[in-house]
């Protein structure tokens, strides 16, 4: 069985991980996998996992932020996509089409039905999740209204974000190797020693809103490190994960008082250090915790005032807080963290699985 993986975005980020992880559920199934990005995609993640692709047009309207404007200039460009799409499909005789987020899932899904072969739509945003769910059967995300709505349609299904096969393999002496090589590397030249930043014996807290830094995720920290607001950084190692958006974010953040990490390709083995997590908002990066049985709090409106009630989809296991109230439910999750630890872990099987169920939903339609 060959299926087709039409995949929105430039094939680096959130989307692509999505992608990468359905291909590799799908092969593990014995199902080969033909993967379709826009032409203008870098696709870094796919080459370097040993990915090639096709190029089509996938045309973006923007995600949750999408403007009715944008909506629309994109929808022309959508049809022209589709009849382009449905080509590649009958050039490549795939017997299902997987249509990913965004442009991706309404192009292939569009594309499906021209060609008369059977799709399925993995949806997250407004816009595929209006069109595509009139087409095909679609897999709904966490991020979208329509997973936390307790009526929904016959032909959709829901799903947690499929994560990275292992992911809770991580090695707690390498993360600590890792923590005092940056450290030393930081601190060459300076009257400071690595004691003075990291205390092995110390419980970890850290702050990540993924290989990017926010601001409001560089204020937070700064926020947890600040001796007037609290003594967090007295009793805490307070770690930090991204490449800041503007250089800008690293002035508020006290370097004698955050171990910033950068960005790092360790962060497995970082989940397995660390006591607590303050993460963004964001379906992916909070369900990760939820697979290591992570206690976490959702830093809420921290990417582009998007928010996706994460606390509500595990619910005793998230914390939710906001840049004024942060530290105190640091605090609070501190004091309660077995308690909340006991919470996720009812959540690891089922989003560990979650790559698994969306290979068997697809596997299944293909077979109709």
């Amino acid at each position: 069985m060959k299926a087709l993986l039409v995949i929105t975005g430039r094939g680096m980020g959130g989307d692509a991980v999505n992608a990468l992880n359905i291909a590799r559920s799908l092969e593990k199934k014995g199902i080969q996998c033909e993967l379709a990005l826009d032409k203008n995609a870098p696709g870094l993640l796919f080459k370097n996992n040993g990915y090639t692709w096709h190029k089509v047009s996938v045309p973006q309207a923007g995600g949750h932020a999408a403007t009715k404007m944008a909506t629309a200039k994109a929808g022309f460009r959508t049809i022209k996509a589709a009849f382009e799409t449905r080509n590649l499909i009958k050039k490549l005789k795939v017997d299902v089409v997987v249509g990913i987020i965004g442009g991706g899932a309404v192009v292939g899904c569009i594309a499906a039905k021209l060609a008369n072969i059977p799709a399925v739509g993995i949806i997250d945003t407004p816009t595929d999740t209006k069109v595509c769910t009139k087409l095909n059967t679609c897999i709904v995300l966490p991020e979208a209204q329509l997973f936390r709505s307790n009526n929904i349609p016959e032909n959709v299904f829901k799903s947690f974000f499929p994560l990275t096969p292992g992911l809770t393999k991580g090695d707690k002496d390498k993360a600590l190797d890792e923590i005092k090589k940056s450290i030393r590397k930081s601190i060459e030249g300076k009257n400071l020693k690595l004691e003075d930043l990291f205390d092995e014996n110390k419980p970890s807290i850290l702050f990540s809103s993924g290989s990017s830094l926010f601001e409001m995720m560089a204020k937070a920290v700064a926020n947890a490190s600040n001796l007037e607001l609290s003594d967090l950084s007295e009793r805490y190692n307070l770690l930090l994960v991204g490449i800041p958006l503007e250089e800008d974010y690293l002035d508020l953040i006290n370097s004698k008082k955050v171990i910033n990490l950068g960005y790092i390709n360790w962060i497995r083995d970082l989940y397995e250090l660390i006591d607590l997590a303050v993460l963004t908002d964001d379906g992916v990066m909070i369900q990760e915790a939820m697979a290591c049985e992570l206690p976490a709090i959702a830093l809420t409106r921290v990417k582009y005032g998007r928010y996706h009630n994460m606390a509500g989809i595990f619910p005793g296991a998230v914390i939710e807080a906001d840049v004024d109230n942060l530290n105190n439910k640091i605090e609070e999750a501190l004091l309660d963290l077995d308690e909340i630890k006991s919470k996720s872990k009812k959540y690891s099987k089922e989003v560990l699985s979650s790559g698994e169920k969306i290979a068997e939903i697809v596997i299944n339609e293909a077979n109709k």
